[in-house]
């Protein structure tokens, strides 16, 4: 096996003449490896010989490479392939498939996987890269590029910036948390640190110290007028007594301001946060899949697995999206090995994550489900996790049936023959 094998040319300096004598006639592939900036691409035969491996600055000389590949070597004879590697290929690969190129995708995790096994050698790089993704689409392991609609992409945004959002205020939540363990240690075990009237009254006075150098009766009025009348007055009385006789350090004037400042932060994403379920709300009502999702995981969630996976109607069968969702089981055994079977992780993230709060939620809310976790519980050893992940799996094969009209009976997921159910 040669050494040079995979070095790579500058597109500036290929003799792109040359290239398309070479090829005259020939169907040809690229295989793309996608990076930052330094992209590099395998121009392969479909005798697997290799016509040319090539580099190129990304976005730069892009548009120059697209006019070789449309003009020179012709659109009708060219497959392009990549991996979806986050965004940095996305404007890449509209721009070819807006000049008629055919675009396909190969996955990440079979490119990995193939590190080895066309030249032995477990190393993996950029042009080696490009050469496994060419080989793999001529092997049949890549599927076409198909732009995703306006309407998910919309979606997808919204949920992405719901992230964004819950993302801040749980870190400044955790900031104010540490904050007040020091300066006011009281509050939080009188009201929740999440509470409006609690974050307007630090953003406000930002101390116990400023609070009590305030009139009683405007403190009392920001609280009532801010809890919208939802606070009790003995939790009023017992949070200003807490106050005036504080274990916390004093602060200085820079650690109030920053108390003002975290607290300020927080009241402003949960208005953020606010506006944008009310955004989702209008988005969910408005689509009947998403609305019947929205029962049983809540409208948030059912705009974030639509967004993150699609639609359950653009699966075959249940099963296809609980492996979309990588709920779905793998096992490594070996002979009288038996490994354990865990989920693939091989969907998005973001849904597993929001879909395991749906699980809590139902775990709690419905007693054959609850039933059914305490027995497995028992018979796993005490593994709580592992139940979770069963009744998540459960879940989401019942989302399947549900976003096609079917109602919802946990009855038809668990058996509940041999249950103890507390009412």
């Amino acid at each position: 096996m040669k050494k040079h094998r995979y070095s790579a040319t500058d597109i500036k300096r290929i003799d792109w003449s040359a290239l398309v004598e070479q090829t005259a006639g020939e169907r040809l592939v690229l295989g793309v490896d996608v990076a930052k900036e330094d992209f590099f691409g395998v121009l392969m035969r479909t005798d697997l010989s290799v016509c040319v491996t090539l580099k190129w600055q990304h976005p730069a000389q892009s548009r120059a490479l697209s006019e070789h590949l449309v003009q020179d070597l012709g659109i009708e004879r060219l497959e392009v392939v990549m991996e979806p590697s986050g965004t940095y290929g996305d404007a890449l690969c509209a721009h070819l498939a807006d000049q008629g190129v055919a675009v396909y995708r190969v996955s990440p995790k079979r490119v990995h996987d193939a590190a080895e096994v066309y030249d032995g050698v477990p190393s993996l790089h950029d042009a080696k890269a490009a050469y496994i993704i060419a080989r793999l689409h001529l092997d049949g392991g890549s599927r076409l590029w198909e732009a995703v609609a306006e309407t998910r992409r919309d979606r997808q945004a919204v949920v992405a910036e719901m992230d964004l959002y819950k993302d801040q205020h749980q870190r400044n939540l955790n900031r104010l948390e540490a904050l007040l363990s020091r300066h006011w240690p009281e509050a939080a075990a009188i009201l929740d640190l999440g509470r409006v009237s609690l974050l307007a009254l630090l953003a406000e006075y930002g101390d116990p110290a400023h609070i009590r150098a305030e009139p009683e009766a405007v403190v009392r009025q920001l609280l009532r007028h801010r809890g919208r009348g939802f606070l009790h007055k003995a939790t009023v009385d017992h949070l200003l007594d807490s106050a005036r006789d504080t274990l916390g350090v004093v602060c200085t004037e820079a650690e109030r301001h920053l108390i003002q400042v975290v607290a300020s932060e927080l009241l402003r994403s949960h208005e953020q946060l606010n506006e944008i379920e009310q955004r989702i709300a209008r988005v969910v009502q408005a689509d009947a899949t998403l609305t019947r999702m929205a029962r049983i995981t809540g409208k948030a969630t059912s705009l974030v697995l639509d967004a993150t996976l699609g639609s359950p109607l653009d699966y075959p069968h249940a099963g296809s999206y609980l492996k979309a969702m990588g709920l779905n089981l793998k096992e490594r055994s070996s002979g009288k090995h038996k490994g354990q079977l865990k989920i693939t992780k091989r969907g998005p993230s973001l849904a597993r994550k929001y879909h395991y709060f749906v699980a809590l939620r139902w775990l709690y809310k419905d007693p054959v489900i609850a039933g059914w976790y305490r027995n497995k519980v028992r018979r796993d050893g005490r593994l709580k996790g592992k139940a979770i992940v069963a009744i998540m799996r459960k879940l989401a094969l019942a989302l399947w049936h549900i976003a096609r009209g079917e109602a919802f009976d946990s009855r038809k997921l668990f058996d509940a023959r041999s249950l103890t159910i507390h009412a």
